[in-house]
């Protein structure tokens, strides 16, 4: 059984950082199931513990609300999308994301990013759920969706998965999401130093190694006001309480903590708006000093509606 959307269909929040305007593309909210598969130790005593996780980041029995979404924005001329979600008909073993059929590409172009006017595709890293929609199912392939766009990854990231031995359900998602825009010749691999490298005026890639090898943030600056997409650096607003909590997933924990400890301790107690590439609605939030830790603060999107 696929997971509902996410959210009502003339939904397209949205947060304004300087001149620039992001928009949350829904993708799908994901089952209750998922997140005590991917983050094991957010058990429900530890929710308990943290009442600002209520209601919207986790529900009363303590299971975590988790979401699949993508930004988009344009900024220095480029229509910019940060992570593709899962995509729709893709074989999967995770039943989660096996076959989807959601409203993704209609979101997409209701916020004015119609697949074929995208320039520019940030892949925070190349999992499943962050690279499906790089392609859909056209005349019997698959196909990039977004012909136009330079799609950018860390050159990390893309030659940890050249030499890793893979898994068959890894391979598959391989084969039908990441080597069509390969062969295509739109994936662009860049070297993201510890400092970072800014990709376009005002947008920079943020190295945050951990989850895998070379996964990457992304941080936009526009007239002096900051925002931050955390990728799977952070998962879910529990870490902010508790960085030692990784995911299942995590190719290296170490070093996925000391990331996420130094992501959020730069942004701490600043202005800076971040946004959670799996953080349920309000999605986005300010991280404040909590504890000998940290918690978020959300800021609701404003929503604007479309007449479909």
């Amino acid at each position: 059984m696929n997971p509902s959307p996410a959210h009502g269909a003339t939904a397209l929040p949205s947060w304004t950082v300087g001149d620039v305007t992001v928009h949350r593309i829904d993708e799908v909210l994901l089952p209750p199931a998922v997140g005590p598969w991917l983050l094991p130790d957010a058990t429900r005593e530890v929710v308990d513990w943290h009442d600002w996780l209520r209601p919207d980041f986790a529900d009363r029995d303590g299971a975590l609300r988790i979401d699949s979404h993508s930004f988009a924005f344009t900024v220095g001329g480029l229509r910019v999308l940060v992570d593709t979600g899962i995509g729709n008909g893709k074989t999967r073993a995770n039943p989660a994301w096996h076959d989807l059929r959601t409203d993704y590409v209609e979101r997409l172009t209701a916020a004015g990013y119609a697949p074929e006017s995208v320039d520019l595709v940030i892949l925070t890293h190349l999992h499943t759920d962050h690279v499906g929609w790089n392609t859909r199912w056209v005349d019997g392939a698959w196909v990039p969706t977004f012909p136009h766009a330079r799609h950018v990854t860390s050159r990390v990231e893309r030659e940890f998965w050249a030499g890793h031995a893979m898994d068959e359900p890894r391979r598959q998602m391989f084969r039908d999401s990441v080597l069509p825009v390969e062969e295509a010749g739109l994936l662009d691999l860049v070297d993201v130093p510890a400092e970072g490298v800014e990709t376009a005026p005002g947008l920079r890639l943020i190295s945050t190694p951990g989850h895998t090898p070379g996964h990457i943030s992304v941080k936009l600056i526009s007239q002096g006001e900051t925002l931050l997409v955390t990728g799977d650096c952070v998962h879910h607003p529990v870490q902010l309480a508790h960085p030692s909590i990784g995911a299942c997933v995590d190719i290296d924990p170490e070093r996925s903590e000391a990331s996420r400890r130094e992501l959020l301790g730069s942004v701490a107690d600043t202005d800076t708006l971040v946004l959670g590439t799996h953080f349920p609605p309000p999605t986005a939030g300010r991280v404040v000093t909590y504890g000998d830790a940290y918690r978020l603060v959300p800021v609701p999107p404003a929503p604007r509606a479309v007449t479909r």
